[in-house]
This record gives C-alpha cells, sequence and structure tokens, in this order.
C-alpha cells in the first residue's frame, strides 16, 4: 500500500497567510507545507484540500482512479472545490466500515476532540491508521482498537504527542511502526528543531508530495535511552524534558525537591510543575535514585539533579569545612559514584534536568563555591553516562551530544 502526502501543515496551512510570526516566516521552500491530505494507492483519498488535484500530479500521480473522499474534520473557510470526476466527499460515521472494490477497508475511529479517524487495511494487509488534527482515538482504555497493530500512523505529533501515548499503551503502535507527523502548525520552527521534536518521539516528517509504502521500514532515530537536560533558571529546561516524554505512554516523575515545609513559594512552583504534566504520569519524591534506576519500569523523569546533590551535601556535612575535609568529600564522591554507575547499568528510560550555574557570577561564599563546583562535576559524570545531552537557553535546546 503507497501513500502520497499531498500536503503536510496544519488547516491553515503553513506558513499562514496572515501570520507575522517567526516560523511562518521560516517556511519557505520544502519546509512549507499545504493543508494535510492523503492519496492512497491512487484510489482513496483522506481529506480533500483546495489544489489537491494540482498536488498529485506535481507528485507524479493522478486522482481520475480515486474511488472515495473522506473527511477527517470540518474545513473552515470558502468550500473546497470537487474536481471534476472525484466523487463527493464524505465523513464516515463512527465505528462504520467501508469495503472498497480495490480491495482497501476503511473503519472510521471515534476521536477525543471531534473529527473522524481511519483505520485502512490494503489488498495486502498493510495496516494504516490517519488522524484529525488535533484529535486522539477516543476509548482506547476499552480497548476499541486495540487488537490493530500498525504498520504507520500519520498524526498530529507536535498537537497531541499523548494520542501517540495511548496508542502506544494498548499496543497498537509498537517499535516497527512508521509514525510521521502530519498537520504541522507553527508551533515549532522548521528544520532541525522539528526534526529534534519527533525523533524525541520516535516520529518523522515528511515534505509535501513524498510517496511512502506502508510496512517498509525507515531508518528513524532511536529515542535516547538516558538524557541530560541542563540550563539556567527559568530557561526552560524543565519544559523541555517533559517534552521528550509526552509520547511515552507511562512516565514516573521523580521530584527531589521535597514540600520544603510549607514554603507557599515553592508550593506554587510545584503545583505549575504539577499542572503542566499529563494527567496519567505519577509523581514520586525521593532523593533515593539508585534503587529506582536499578529496577524495571517506566520511564523516568528526574527533576532535579541540584536538587539532589544539595540533599546529598546536607547528608555529609558539606557546608562546613572541618566535616568537609574530615570524610564529607570522599563521602560524597561515592555518592556520585553510586549515582552514576547505576545511569550506566540502567534499562529504563531516563531524563534528568539540572542546573548549570557554573557561568554565572561567582558565589561570595565558600560553601557556595563548593557548590558550584561539585554541581559541574556531578553534570559531567552523568553527561558522561548518557546518550544525549542538552543545553537548554532562552527555551531553545542545543544539542551538546546525540
Amino acid at each position: 500500500m503507497e501513500v502520497t502526502l499531498l500536503g503536510t501543515g496544519a488547516p491553515a496551512g503553513l506558513p499562514r497567510s496572515d501570520c507575522p510570526c517567526a516560523v511562518c516566516a521560516s517556511a519557505l521552500g520544502p519546509d512549507a507545507r499545504a493543508a494535510t491530505a492523503l492519496l492512497v494507492d491512487e484510489a482513496l483519498m483522506l481529506d480533500l484540500t483546495p489544489g489537491a488535484a494540482f498536488a498529485a500530479a506535481r507528485a507524479g500521480h493522478s486522482l481520475g482512479g480515486v474511488r472515495q473522499v473522506l473527511l477527517s474534520h470540518p474545513h473552515e473557510g470558502p468550500a473546497v472545490e470537487v474536481p471534476a470526476g472525484l466523487p463527493q466527499p464524505v465523513r464516515v460515521p463512527d465505528g462504520r466500515e467501508l469495503t472498497l472494490l480495490t480491495g482497501h477497508r476503511v473503519r472510521a475511529l471515534a476521536m477525543d476532540a471531534g473529527g473522524t479517524g481511519y483505520a485502512v487495511t490494503g489488498p495486502d494487509g498493510q495496516r494504516l491508521l490517519y488522524l484529525p488534527p488535533g484529535g486522539a482515538p477516543a476509548g482506547l482504555e476499552e480497548g476499541s482498537v486495540s487488537a490493530e497493530v500498525y504498520d504507520m500512523v500519520l498524526a498530529d505529533v507536535v498537537g497531541r504527542p499523548d494520542a501517540l501515548a495511548r496508542l502506544r499503551a494498548v499496543g497498537s503502535v509498537g517499535p516497527t511502526t512508521d509514525v510521521v507527523a502530519v498537520h504541522l502548525d507553527h508551533d515549532v520552527p522548521p528544520g532541525p528543531e522539528l526534526r529534534r521534536r519527533l525523533a524525541a518521539a520516535g516520529a518523522r516528517a515528511v515534505p509535501d508530495g513524498t510517496t511512502l509504502v506502508v510496512g517498509a521500514y525507515e531508518d528513524v532515530p532511536d529515542v535516547p535511552r538516558r538524557t541530560l537536560v541542563l540550563g539556567g533558571a527559568r530557561s526552560g529546561k524543565s519544559v523541555e524534558a517533559e517534552r521528550r516524554l509526552e509520547s511515552f505512554p507511562d512516565v514516573l516523575y521523580v521530584a527531589t525537591g521535597g514540600s520544603r515545609n510549607g514554603d507557599t513559594e515553592w508550593a506554587a512552583r510545584v503545583a505549575a510543575h504539577r499542572d503542566r504534566r499529563p494527567g496519567s504520569w505519577r509523581t514520586t519524591e525521593t532523593c533515593d535514585l539508585v534503587p529506582l534506576l536499578a529496577q524495571d519500569g517506566p520511564a523516568l523523569l528526574i527533576d532535579c539533579l541540584s536538587l539532589w546533590l544539595t540533599a546529598a551535601m546536607d547528608s555529609v556535612g558539606a557546608w562546613d569545612d572541618a566535616e568537609w575535609a574530615a570524610g564529607g568529600e570522599r563521602a560524597l564522591r561515592e555518592r556520585v559514584r553510586e549515582l552514576t554507575t547505576a545511569v550506566r547499568a540502567t534499562r529504563r528510560t531516563v531524563v534528568a534536568v539540572s542546573n548549570e550555574v557554573g557561568s554565572g557570577i561567582v558565589p561570595a561564599t565558600a560553601s557556595g563555591r563548593r557548590y558550584r563546583d561539585e554541581l559541574g562535576r556531578l553534570n559531567a559524570a552523568f553527561a558522561t553516562e548518557c546518550e544525549q545531552v542538552l543545553l537548554v537557553v532562552a527555551g531553545q535546546a542545543l544539542v551538546l551530544r546525540g
């Protein structure tokens, strides 16, 4: 089964004609995207958009053999003219199944945010899932599509990464599923940043006009198993770390900061982090990281190593010069060694956050300078054990490794 992407952009296209944002200004040439529409084996069309016939011709295809046109979501703006010879577009009621004379079977899936998803099975048995913009399949917990393992999924990966997480949780998206991002809007700059964001979700994007073979192997970069995200205060490092795990079906958020005994400002910070995270994530408050790393289980998001170090230095008396010299330094080095050894041996997916403080003002106190130095050493040792290391500056992630 072959799928030609006549467009891969959001319903308004990219760039948007009336938008002056930086992303739209840079979405030129191969990064420009028409509204998403798919041509399946030149027999089935999913979503009809303006200029579809010309887009097909540019891709070396014809719409002359199309026997069914299905819409996945309401189209705003002026009515789209149906090219001569095409059947009238329709939306299939949820749960209804169609069988085309060409041997394709199409089942309509209910979405959680309007629109209709389509599961297409080709004459050769290959399975394709197409989701509308902003939508995720509804009712997955009841197993409505859990029996289906898709060879290809085309979805709004940037806007709804949780849709991938749900599909992975029920086994509909597996290690060999080719996940292709469509409905791309001006949320992410095109080019390297888009590729990096999608790779973190195990997905990819292709230019308009690309023809894909469903079931063919595609060399998509593996999701890094161990990642360290560095950054200064309010740099966006926690948001970047959370974003990397949004498409995972299960995540354990490891908060190392504690409650701080009724500190209302700290409680407000914690609440803001919690509200930003997906509701399916679980949270544990602990600095005992080594046992968690040694266990099998879901992905870990550790936020953050700088607070873990504070607790570790508290426990060995590192703030007192005499205790530091009498064995505190040696004890802290051993704790860091145990942590990095556990990171090296872990089989879990781990994303850890840490502060980068070495580029700021030199602390005025000896204890402050000690903390700065030890955090630099911890970050370097932890980074050595990670496949990917990022530095976040002003909300922009710079890849240092991986």
